[in-house]
């Protein structure tokens, strides 16, 4: 949507492009925005290997796809690392680089054991409804608005068939790969890393890594937020990428 400068939104583990919708419309009078679907998330093609240098390679034929040569990256979590990764393999087609709420680090996979287990035990042959579904996640997934995420990916693939759109089996697989660290390559990307007050995923002891890795780079934190920092700060968002890139 939009034009101007090319611009790729990459959503993170779980989601889709449509999860960046807001910001999406909110940077649409600047930019020419792409909404993008990681591999096996939302309608892209399930495939049978996730990892940074796939989905990076990715993106790089989806900008030849829309003849694009040079774009601003704009990646939440998992899509934060796609981004990083991009500018480290492909550094002539990137313009700007902006993190959402993610280090380059390795993170360990007990945020996700439960998820990925509700996900596997879903039985979703046996569904006959969402509500049913849900009712499962709350045994696992506490959480209302993880809860309501994942259940944005859920769809009726068919009469009384529902399914997800993720690939629950692969990335069940391939977890240590989506949480794997990003290679040692510096990134001299001119690069802004947003992050959640209220979220651990980039605390104050990374910054010296990012710093080092990162010469050319600024750190925004938005105080209230999370680590949905997108869905529940949108203005603020589009406000710093807009005044970044």
């Amino acid at each position: 949507m939009g034009k101007g400068t090319p611009l790729v939104l990459l959503h993170g583990l779980f989601g889709s492009g449509d999860n960046l919708n807001t910001v999406a419309r909110g940077l649409s009078d600047l930019f020419d925005v792409l909404l993008a679907d990681q591999r096996d998330h939302g309608r892209s093609p399930h495939t049978d290997a996730i990892d940074y240098d796939r989905m990076a390679a990715d993106v790089r034929d989806l900008l030849d796809a829309e003849q694009v040569h040079r774009a601003v990256l704009v990646g939440h979590s998992m899509g934060g690392k796609t981004a990083m990764r991009f500018a480290q393999l492909f550094p002539d087609r990137i313009l700007r680089l902006v993190v959402i709420d993610i280090g380059p680090r390795e993170y360990a996979v007990n945020n996700h054991a439960q998820i990925i287990e509700a996900l596997l035990t879903s039985d979703l042959p046996h569904k006959r409804t969402r509500a049913e579904v849900q009712e499962h996640l709350a045994r696992y997934v506490p959480e209302p608005g993880v809860q309501q995420f994942l259940m944005k990916s859920l769809y009726w693939a068919g009469p009384e068939r529902l399914a997800w759109r993720f690939n629950v089996p692969l990335i069940a697989k391939d977890i240590a790969s989506i949480l794997a660290a990003i290679g040692p390559e510096v990134v001299r990307v001119p690069t802004l890393f947003i992050r959640g007050g209220q979220s651990d995923y980039i605390p104050r002891e990374d910054l010296p890594q990012i710093r080092e890795q990162f010469p050319d780079h600024r750190v925004e934190t938005i105080p209230y937020a999370g680590h949905w920092v997108h869905a529940q700060a949108p203005d603020e968002v589009v406000a710093l990428i807009k005044d970044f890139a």
